[in-house]
């Protein structure tokens, strides 16, 4: 099967943070930003792989700093690295405050996503080429990350 760059999969999504998504001190919801997070993650997988896909983890979230009301976020996500019928994808969340003028990394989060057929069965995906340097160091730590993955589950 042939690879695929990281840029086939890359997808950027823009959200508003409005008063429904933030809580009584008028930040954003950990779990909004992780619905938001699983959304993209899929969608950059499905783009990668031509296929239905499932979460089947949430690897790591750092929460790094938090939005409010009426800031702006930008979401961006790209497989990092393949198994057989799994990918990994890395999604970052930038939080950008238009009267501040100012534009901070909020949420960082790796995801696992398998590609399903028809059947809800797992199907094989293509690997990956990282471009970016930043692509090609989560592309070499994949290897560690999966061994701590199949550790966890034993």
């Amino acid at each position: 099967m042939e690879k695929l760059s990281s840029n086939d999969s890359r997808t950027i999504q823009t959200k508003l943070v409005l008063p429904p998504d933030t809580n009584h001190m008028g930040t954003i919801f950990g779990g909004t930003i992780l619905a938001y997070i699983d959304e993209i993650a899929a969608i950059s997988a499905m783009k990668h792989s031509k296929m239905v896909v499932v979460t089947a983890s949430i690897d790591t979230v750092n929460f790094l700093s938090s939005a409010k009301v009426g800031d702006i976020l930008t979401l961006e996500a790209f497989v990092i690295s393949t198994g057989r019928t799994s990918m990994e994808v890395y999604v970052k969340v930038e939080c950008e405050n238009l009267k501040m003028r100012s534009r901070t990394l909020t949420t960082t989060s790796i995801l696992t996503m398998v590609a399903i057929d028809d059947d809800g069965a797992p199907s094989e995906v293509p690997g990956v080429i990282p471009q970016t340097e930043e692509e090609k160091e989560l592309f070499e730590d994949a290897k560690k990350r999966r061994e701590r993955r199949l550790q966890m589950n034993k």
